[in-house]
């Protein structure tokens, strides 16, 4: 059985030192953002809940904080790279569908598991589920949405 060996010259990782440090800035910032906003969120959900309900006050929640993050991340967290109008206005209409959807779903499926939720056992639960669709959400910013124009350039060059 013949094994695979790295040839000196391979690296599993770029070899561009700046593409790293451009992974961990941009991580870093996307971070940042998802805490501010996911407190915000978490904020107004409590706020709207006993007024609207769960569910109302998660979508009024997303709707208010998803157009505001992602120009966020357009503006410091993925400066200096460029993206297409179109893709940006996408990836704010299918964040709101994917985080109005899934939140829906885990408070349903907490209503399902507990008797009368309280606000607390929501917004927590609420919580785990932005941070868990958070690192789908970054992978799509980063690798989609503000893509590196480079690589697009040397495919086509």
């Amino acid at each position: 059985m013949a094994t695979t060996r790295c040839a000196p010259e391979h690296r599993l990782l770029a070899a561009d030192p700046d593409r790293h440090h451009e992974l961990g800035t941009h991580a870093a910032w996307y971070v940042v953002a998802g805490v501010v906003t996911t407190g915000v969120q978490a904020v107004l959900f409590l706020l709207l809940r006993d007024e609207l309900g769960s569910q109302v006050a998660n979508l009024v929640a997303i709707a208010l904080t998803t157009v505001g993050n992602t120009e966020f991340h357009r503006r410091v967290t993925f400066a200096g790279r460029r993206s297409n109008a179109g893709k940006r206005h996408l990836q704010d209409i299918l964040t709101f569908a994917f985080y109005a959807g899934y939140g829906s779903a885990v408070l349903a499926i907490l209503d399902a598991l507990v008797d009368r939720p309280t606000s607390w056992e929501e917004t927590g639960t609420l919580l785990l589920a932005s941070l868990v669709g958070g690192f789908v959400r970054f992978a799509v910013l980063r690798w989609w949405v503000f893509a590196h124009r480079e690589a697009a350039t040397a495919r086509t060059g």
